[in-house]
């Protein structure tokens, strides 16, 4: 399977980002997918899941509230609303799909990883 993340940039604290995420090679709807963030000097952290009908969603608690995750399994996308964004969220962004779970979401033991997209966020 191949994930190509999309969306990142440059915002200002306050603001929002539109992240996305494209699947190819694989059938994208059976599986769970999450995006995860890598700060500098820091290891990469779980951000959200959602499972394979988009019924079920887990959030860390640094961002709920405030960041949404969709999948779109029509178009093979899942994608990433962060709002009201801190300089702390600044890190590389990556989507991830774990082929082992479909209903529940897991924070960690994924299989299949995009390139990342970076977000900063000025202060």
């Amino acid at each position: 399977v191949q994930l190509q993340a999309s969306g990142g940039g440059l915002v200002q604290a306050g603001g929002s980002l539109r992240l996305s995420c494209a699947a190819s090679g694989r059938t994208f709807n059976d599986y769970t997918m999450g995006w995860f963030r890598q700060a500098p000097g820091k290891e990469r952290e779980f951000v959200a899941g959602i499972n394979r009908s988009g019924g079920s969603t887990l959030y860390a608690d640094s961002v709920k509230g405030r960041f949404t995750i969709s999948r779109d399994n029509a178009k093979k996308t899942v994608n990433l609303q962060m709002n009201s964004l801190k300089p702390d969220d600044t890190a590389v962004y990556y989507c991830a799909l774990d082929q082992d779970r479909w209903t529940i979401i897991a924070r960690s033991g994924y299989d299949y990883w995009g390139q990342g997209t970076l977000v900063t966020v000025s202060s």
